[in-house]
Parts: structure tokens; sequence; C-alpha cells
């Protein structure tokens, strides 16, 4: 999965006994139960037209046969179901009473026989938060539309499951639909004459990658083609879906070209045919993450189809998820993780091989800075909170191993198995995932299955080197320490380690030095760090550096510190730097210091400033835009914003009118216009590119420009309801939808937030995107004054909506309304007395507290090393 459980008021909403499973619950089931096969049969014909009067949620029809070994007969165990009714029980053949064995969550299978086999025919719930099946009406022309979605434990939502990962069985799925649909599942399907979709049995896979698609999906096809040096020739039809409406926005060849080039670097490296038949690739509404890997049939966000013109940075974003979802097809689909706790052993993987194989395959040769100055920033932040875990964390429960899909789990451990190749050796690494599927193919692994091959292949000790780096939490920093002698030559240079787990990294050290109006390296060398001080031996007589670069080429996960001589050089010269990558360090390591509070704030935003403009890498550059807004929102001293927000506003249009007509940083520079402008002025110059009386040159503002531009209107007052509407008239779709709430949100009136809380918090009327555009709406950086009376109403309402909603809303709304904006001592007490108060509350609810708590805590630290400054 790239990247993040259904609102009907018989799953979370009504708190049901037995709904969140745990990892004991699952062992025991698993020592007792063996899955021989799944049969589902579906009728989703009421997913068009009226919901039927007075009937509640709308359902659909639901028939599972699920046959079953036990290895005690006579002994008892349970199905899991969420659903809002069951029809009929049967076991082995005798009909069971519904209303005593079915609590909402799980039926209760009771005297079972060595074979088995329990039928359960139910009405299941559609969705509108994005978990189980969830449907969604298309505003712009009617049409309904279906997609399931169930990591980690949503299958259950639609059939009836052993919703665990180690439970794999084969599964046969029919659905019936709405004449003039198509169908998609995870394998081969056809329409028969008794208007049945029926789709051919999978491999052992588990609950939560199958998948159901249906509607009347634009759909485009193509087929990869390899033949092996035995001779053999393997060919996998490749689709390709999206709805009706973004047909005309649909690049299906490019998609097409990266999965084919995908495919074949995977064939290449992995030793391993792909293993489940065809590979289509379906683009979906509303849907809460980037992708999910169901074999044969993975799901992407359909924001991935771009509307409107944009950067080669979402090119490239769409690559590497299409690619992280691919490697999932052996890593996690092929072979999956026993339990949650293992969840590393599929997501660290694939968003390792996603950057990895893009940059070997496709034309996104730079995947590696993206990957050093965006991706790793995630996980640094996550693995300072109070929330950070061990790579291999402990999920005691599905609440856990929802909330464990994070920046430790896919961006640190990616960046771990990176130290891992540079530590035994590329082919080494690769031949042990060979081994690894060959070994485990359609079973399920822990840690040690991993370290047993890659001792086998690498000759190193993995567990000790599993101790340090994937079992203990938190970042290291390395700083250089630099002496030369009066000759300007280095006599020692050694690398400092802090942290709390000393763990051994492998690094390369650069010294760059000033050559015309370039820094360029000019002495390299790769070292083991180990300990608190390690010295560079190979580095010793060359002559004084201008920059010491630690962790050149980003081969360790740790956060880059600089001696004071390399601070001054990058203060006046970061923008000189020649090489993209070791120039995307740097950004990220000031970053790093300004979150830390060891750089104030109006730095940082003077470096982005004076050298963003000189920026070649594009990804980077929206990155700095987005540090830059949040050091100005979150890290400047309050009596400083007003002016570095108008120095940013400034410099963005400086940029926007001095970069190339038509060029995608000048798109780039436009966008951090309109998120940064304040002052009248430049307000009017986005109301005169809205109302075509202004221009500049090679910018067009296109449908999704636009609304980026009517954003900052509505929230300063100057954009009202009407203008808002007139621009839904001219884009009158989905995504307009979406930006309509969003706008609506926006607009700086007491009455407008108010309702905007009471569409989020009081009800549960808004799907999951709408409910996701009103959040972004409602809390704006200008408008600190009109939020503060909800602080109070936050934490009075945060446990019954975690209780009453589901999962994932109950995410969103969590982290989304947390009142960081108001960051002074004030809201930091309340928060702790909320804390103090609800000991016994969702472990997960408390973590998404203590983690908006320690951000806020954070900020607060950066804002007075910020202010300091000033005095």
């Amino acid at each position: 999965m790239a990247g993040s459980l259904l609102s009907v008021r018989v799953t979370k909403e009504l708190s049901v006994p037995g709904e969140n499973l745990s990892r004991d619950e699952a062992r025991t089931r698993a020592e007792l139960v063996s899955v021989d096969g799944y049969e589902v049969a579906l009728d989703v014909r009421s997913a068009v037209g009226e919901a039927p009067v007075g009937s509640g949620a709308r359902t659909f029809r639901s028939v599972t046969t699920l046959r079953f070994r036990c290895a005690q007969p006579g002994a008892s165990t349970f199905a899991d179901l969420l659903a809002p009714s069951v029809t009929e029980v049967t076991l082995n053949g005798e009909k069971l009473d519904p209303a005593v064995v079915f609590d909402g969550s799980r039926i209760a299978l009771d005297g079972l026989a060595a074979e088995n086999v329990l039928v359960v025919d139910a009405q299941c719930a559609y969705s509108r938060t994005g978990e189980g099946l969830h449907r969604f009406v298309d505003p712009e022309d009617g049409e309904v539309y279906l997609y399931t979605q169930y990591e980690p434990a949503d299958a259950r939502r639609v059939f009836v499951t052993f919703e665990q990962p180690d439970l794999k069985a084969p599964f046969r799925f029919e659905v019936t639909a709405p004449d003039g649909w198509t169908v998609w599942s995870n394998g081969d399907g056809a329409l028969g004459g008794d208007g049945v979709w029926r789709f051919a049995e999978t491999k052992p896979i588990s609950t939560y990658i199958t998948a159901v698609v249906a509607g009347p999906y634009h759909y485009e096809t193509d087929l990869y083609t390899r033949t092996f040096e035995d001779g053999t020739t393997l060919e996998i039809p490749l689709g390709a879906l999206c709805r009706k409406g973004l047909a005309r926005h649909f690049d299906a060849d490019d998609i097409f070209l990266v999965t084919k080039q995908g495919l074949d670097f995977f064939h290449d490296h992995f030793d391993y045919p792909y293993p489940f038949g065809k590979y289509d690739q379906a683009f979906v509404p509303e849907y809460n993450i980037g992708a999910m890997e169901n074999p044969g049939c993975v799901t992407f966000r359909e924001e991935f189809i771009f509307r409107g013109k944009v950067t080669q940075a979402s090119y490239e974003r769409r690559a590497n998820v299409i690619l992280h979802e691919m490697a999932h097809m052996w890593f996690g689909d092929l072979v999956t993780m026993v339990w949650w706790d293992d969840l590393w052993l599929k997501e660290s993987f694939a968003d390792f091989m996603g950057t990895f194989s893009m940059v070997g395959a496709t034309r996104f040769t730079n995947g590696w800075i993206t990957f050093a100055n965006n991706r790793k920033s995630w996980a640094y932040r996550a693995d300072q909170l109070p929330s950070t875990h061990p790579v291999t964390a402990d999920i005691r429960d599905l609440e856990d191993a929802k909330l464990n899909f994070d920046g430790i789990t896919y961006a640190k451990g990616a960046s771990v198995l990176k130290q891992l190749v540079a530590y035994v050796g590329q082919d080494a690494f690769l031949e042990g995932a060979r081994r690894y599927f060959k070994r485990h193919a359609y079973g399920n692994t822990r840690l040690g299955d991993l370290l047993s091959v890659l001792e086998e292949t690498s000759g190193r000790d993995m567990a000790a080197w599993s101790r340090s780096w994937l079992e203990t939490a938190g970042v290291n920093s390395l700083t250089p320490v630099a002496t030369c002698d009066a000759g300007d030559r280095i006599t020692e240079l050694a690398i400092t380690q802090d942290g709390d787990e000393l763990r051994p990294h492998r690094v390369a050290v650069g010294l760059y030095r000033h050559e015309g109006t370039q820094l360029v390296r000019y002495a390299r060398a790769e070292v083991d760090v180990v300990g608190a001080r390690t010295v560079v031996d190979e580095l010793a007589g060359a002559e004084r550096p201008a920059l010491v670069l630690v962790n050149d080429e980003d081969l360790t996960y740790c956060k880059i510190r600089f001696d004071e001589g390399s601070l001054d050089t990058l203060r006046g010269h970061l923008g000189d730097i020649l090489d993209p990558l070791a120039r995307a360090l740097c950004w990220s390591a000031l970053w790093n210091l300004t979150r830390d509070a060891l750089m104030p704030a109006r730095d940082f935003v003077d470096l982005v400033l004076r050298f963003a403009g000189r920026e070649s890498d594009i990804g980077v550059l929206q990155t700095l835009h987005s540090w830059a807004r949040t050091a100005l929102v979150h890290y400047a001293a309050p009596d400083w914003r007003e002016e570095g927000g108008r120095l940013l506003a400034e410099g963005a249009l400086r940029e926007l009118r001095l970069a190339e007509p038509g060029s995608q940083h000048q798109l780039t520079w436009a966008r951090f216009f309109a998120a940064t402008a304040a002052s009248a002025a430049d307000l009017q110059l986005l109301q005169g590119l809205l109302g075509g009386t202004a221009k500049i040159d090679g910018l067009d503002v296109d449908q999704e420009l636009r609304w980026a531009f009517l954003q900052p209107l509505t929230s300063h007052g100057l954009a009202d309801e009407s203008a808002i509407a007139a621009e839904l008239a001219r884009d009158d779709t989905a995504s307009g939808k979406r930006h309509q709430v969003r706008c609506l949100a926006a607009r700086p009136s007491a009455a407008v937030k108010d309702q905007a809380w009471a569409q989020v918090v009081e009800s549960d009327s808004l799907s999951n995107a709408l409910v996701e555009a009103t959040i972004s709406g409602f809390a704006q950086p200008g408008q600190r004054d009109l939020l503060a009376p909800f602080v109070e109403k936050y934490f009075e309402a945060i446990e019954r909506v975690w209780e009453e909603r589901s999962i994932q809303i109950g995410m969103d709304v969590v982290k989304g309304l947390f009142p960081g904006l108001q960051d002074d001592e004030e809201t930091l007490t309340r928060t702790d007395a909320w804390l103090a108060s609800h000991e016994g509350a969702a472990p997960a609810l408390r973590r998404l507290v203590l983690e908006a708590r320690d951000d806020l805590a954070r900020a607060r630290l950066a804002q007075a090393c910020d202010g300091g400054v000033a005095e």
C-alpha cells in the first residue's frame, strides 16, 4: 500500500464488541484453523437507483462459502463480518440462528469438525469512507462507481472472513452487477449468460488483498511479453481504468510504459515470474491512500490522472507508486507477513524497490534525490515523535496496525534497506530476495526468515545488524569534526555520532571546495562509523574543505550535521553546489536543524529566498516551498510572521516572473505565490489572473490552477459563495466539488467555521473525500482568531468521534482538527490535561493526540529559537 474503517452505524460507530481483533486472538485462531478456500457471491445491483425508504444504510447481498479445517475437532472459533444484518448462517449443513451467533462483528462457530463448510448470507453496507466496498456517485454524469479497499481488515465489511494475513486461501468471486457495467477482480473474469460475472480462482492470498471494482469505467488494454533464457514466454494482459469523466485526461500509454519497464526490471532481478496472471490498474475516486497492491487488480487514487498541467515531479511520483505496488506482488502478496508486527517486510521493501526500480528502469533517473529530500523527511519526523517505534513494531491489534502505516514502516524501513545494500552489497541483497521468494512462495514469514537468507548470501551477522537497525527506534545525528594544520591540510577528520542507540553506519564523506562559481567535491572516503567517534583516516592530508558533507550519496539513515565552517559556506553558497543530490542532502539537513530549533526559521526562509530560484530539481523545489510555508506558519516567531509572509510572497512573485515562460518551474512558483499571497496587491494580481485582466507570459491558468488561485481569495474574504459557485459551474466534476467544499470552508467567517465543524464532527453525511476537503479549508493560518473557540470543542469531541466514526474518519478528524495553529502555552496545557484525564482512551486515539502535542511543543521551541534572533 502506498503512503492510509466503514461509517455505517453497525460498525465502529456502535463500538461493536470484538471488532478490534488482537494479535493473541489471531495467533490462537491460526493454530486451530487452516483455510481451503472462499467462494464469494456479491449482488451489487442495489448500487444504482434510489435507496429503499427508511432502510438506513444502502446495502448489498453477500453470500460467502468458507471451507476450512480444524486441528482440534470439537473446538470453537469465530469468523469475522461487519454487516447491518445476517439473513442465514449454516455450518456443516446445520442452520444457526443469526441472532444468537452474530454479534455485529463476529460469527461464533462451535463444535467444529475436522473439515468444515460455513455459508453466510448477509446484507453488507456500501461505504462512503473508502473502507470496504465504496460507492461513489459522479456529480458530472450521475454514474455510480464501486471499488474495494481492505487493508488492514476491511474485507469483513464485504464478505465473511478469517481476517488475518496468515490464513491465506484461494478465492473465487462472482458478482451480479447492473446492466452495462464491467466488473474486475483479482483473477480473469467473464460475464455469463445469466448476467453474473465469474472470476477464476486466485492463488492462495490474504483476505486484505482481494478486490472488486465495478461500474461503467473507461478501460484500456495492452500486453506485456517476456521471453526467458530457457525459451519460455510469459504474457501478462495489462489493463488500466478510470471513471468515464476522466477518460479525456487518461494517459494510459505512459502508465503502460512504466508498468512494462517495471515488469522487465523485476523479472531481471527477482528470477521469479509474475505469479498472478493479468495486471489491471484501476484509478478510483475518493481513495484514502496512494494505492493498494491487490494482485491482478491494483487500485490507485484517481488524482494520479492529471486534469491540468503538472510538473515532472508528479509523473515521477506516479511512476514510483506504480512500481511500489508492483514490488508488492512479490514482497507482500507472494510472500506475506504472519502478522502486522512485520508489516515492514512488505512496505519497507516496496518503498525501497519503488525507487530502486524507477531509477534503474525508467526515465526518472533522479529518483534517489526525491527519496533523500522528501521521503526521508517523513521518516525523520516520525522517528522523533513520542510514538516512534522500531521498524519491526509491536502491533497488539488492528487499531495499532492501522496507525503503523507510517513514516517508520515505509520511509525509514526503505532507508535502512538502502543502507543494508551498501552494507552487504547489491548482489548479495538481491540473491537473498530471490531465495526468499522461492523458499516462501504463497506462505507467510517473520523477520528471521528474511535474515536467514541474507546471512546465507552475504556472510554477514544479520542478527547484530537487525538489533541495531530494525529492533530499536530513533535517529542518529552524525557531525564532522575537522582539524587542520598551518598549511590548511587536514590532520584529523572525525565523525561523532549521537542518539540513544549508537548504530553502525556505512557512509560516504565528501569534501567540497570552491572552483570558480561552483562548489564541487574533490575528495571522498567511504567508512564504517561505529560508536560515538570514528576517525576517517583516508582523508588525512587533504586540503581544508569549504564543506564537509557526512552521508554524501545518502547511503545511511541519519540526520546530517555540519561544522561551523561548513554551515557558513552553506549560508553563502548553498546554490553553488554542483551535484543535485549533495545539494538536496544539504537542504534536508538545514531543514532538520530548523525543526530541531538549532537554526532560526527566518534563516531557513532566507536561504529559500536566496537559493531556491537556482534549484534545478523540480521535486526538491516543491519540497522547499512546503518547508518554507511550514517554517513561516509554525516555526517563526509570531511577531515575524507578517514580515516573513511578505518576504515569501515577494520572492515567489519575483521568481515567477523570472522563470522560463511555460516551464514547470514557472508553474511551481505560481502555485507557491498563490499559497503565500496576502497583500492587497498580491491578491489583486490573483483576481486579475482569474478574470483575464492580468497575464504572466507563458502561464496557462488551467482549471486546477484557477482553484489554486481562488482559495486564497476566499480565505481573505475577496471571493464569496457566489464566486465559488460560479467556479464550480465551470468545473462541475468530482474534483471541482472537492475544491468547492474546500473553498467554502476557508471563508473568514465564524458562521462558516461553525458550519464546517458541524458537517465534519456532528454529522456523518459527508464522504471521506469531502471530510478531507472540509478540514483542509477549515484550518487557515491567517484565521487563528476565528479558530480559537474550537480548542475546547475539539477536546470535548474527539473521544466521541473516535468511538462513533470509522477509524479512517476518526484519524482525519483527530489529526486534521487538532488546534495546532493555536500555538500558545494554553493549548499545550489543555492538550496535557486531556491526556492526563483520558489515560483509558483508545491507545490509537491517544497516540494521535500525543503526536499532535509533540508537533505543537516542537513548534514552540522553534519559535523561541527564532524569536531569539530579534532579541
